[in-house]
């Protein structure tokens, strides 16, 4: 097969699904490696430095989203590059209208303020249902271990993070006061009874007063992901908004597909648009009803559309 020949059977749309990403310079793609909740082994690590020193021009692109991609691929090597990656040790992302790569945090292995095991959360999501498609647009989803919110859950299509619930058990309280020192958010203070008195509005579920009590007097009463759905960046940026709390993380894969599902539904005929886009434009019980049936424990009562930011110059577009 001639050159020519050979470069007009390359469909675009399907290297750029499998994650090869068409670069500015003749014939050279960027590849997107698929790194779920940012982690890798060493070894991983060389074989990818390897490839890229071979096939790229030296140097390789760390993504907002954790992937690792390397540069300056030409196309006649995608071939190569896979094989010498070794397929089932490093395959490659995706892009287009699918699931994406999950993105998460330390989560509590070793983060002091991890509350949830993030990276198990991660790697189970791109596990199961990494690539699934959508028929819209882009689904992306993030994991934070803690309200600190490293990894921006909010501005995921589905994000999660990590809480818990404090519950003293008083006859196991000294008064010490450490609790109340530690609560940056004023949801603890010590009463003259010398106990902390806890003010459940004003709590963030960090767990700070877990870690710090001496006694273990605070204990989890609950313990899981608050989950906001409808965020995204870009062009048009969402936060997305409240829609479970203390969601168990052995229900996360379960969730995330009962979300794409109605996604699914509810954006047949409106062409490419993102989540959150059609939860404004339904209103966002519909998608709640939907939880609720399945999740009734952690799926809130109401909640409101994401929100818009307007950070962008010109007249925001408006999906329809």
């Amino acid at each position: 097969m001639s050159e020519q020949k050979q470069k007009s059977s390359i469909d675009l749309n399907n290297l750029k699904a499998g994650g090869f990403i068409k670069e500015r310079g003749k014939d050279l793609f960027t590849v997107r490696l698929r790194v779920p909740g940012g982690r890798l082994s060493v070894e991983r690590l060389k074989k990818i430095a390897e490839v890229a020193e071979k096939y790229g021009q030296g140097a390789v692109h760390l993504s907002v989203r954790q992937s690792v991609e390397l540069i300056n691929i030409n196309f006649k090597d995608f071939d190569a590059v896979v094989a010498e990656l070794g397929e089932g040790d490093q395959r490659v992302a995706s892009c287009g209208a699918r699931i994406r790569v999950p993105t998460a945090c330390g989560g509590c292995e070793y983060n002091p303020n991890g509350l949830v095991d993030t990276q198990a959360s991660a790697l189970e999501v791109d596990r199961t249902l990494f690539g699934t498609p959508t028929g819209h647009h882009k689904f992306k989803v993030g994991f934070a271990g803690c309200p600190f919110d490293c990894p921006k859950s909010a501005i995921n299509d589905v994000g999660f993070q990590g809480a818990v619930l404090p519950e003293l058990h008083a006859g196991d309280c000294i008064g010490c006061g450490l609790c109340a020192k530690s609560c940056s958010d004023g949801a603890l203070v010590m009463g003259d009874d010398q106990l902390p008195h806890f003010t459940p509005e004003k709590c963030t579920w960090c767990g700070d007063c877990l870690k710090v009590c001496p006694t273990e007097a605070w204990q989890a009463a609950k313990r899981g992901y608050t989950v906001r759905i409808g965020g995204k960046w870009g062009r048009y940026p969402l936060v997305g908004t409240l829609f479970a709390t203390f969601l168990p993380e052995s229900q996360v894969v379960e969730f995330i597909a009962e979300v794409l599902a109605w996604y699914v539904e509810k954006g047949t005929g409106r062409g490419r648009v993102r989540l959150g886009d059609i939860i404004i434009q339904e209103g966002p019980e519909s998608l709640l009803e939907r939880l609720r049936n399945k999740f009734p424990e952690s799926v809130v009562a109401a909640t409101i559309a994401p929100q818009i930011i307007n950070t962008q110059v010109g007249t925001r577009r408006i999906p329809q």
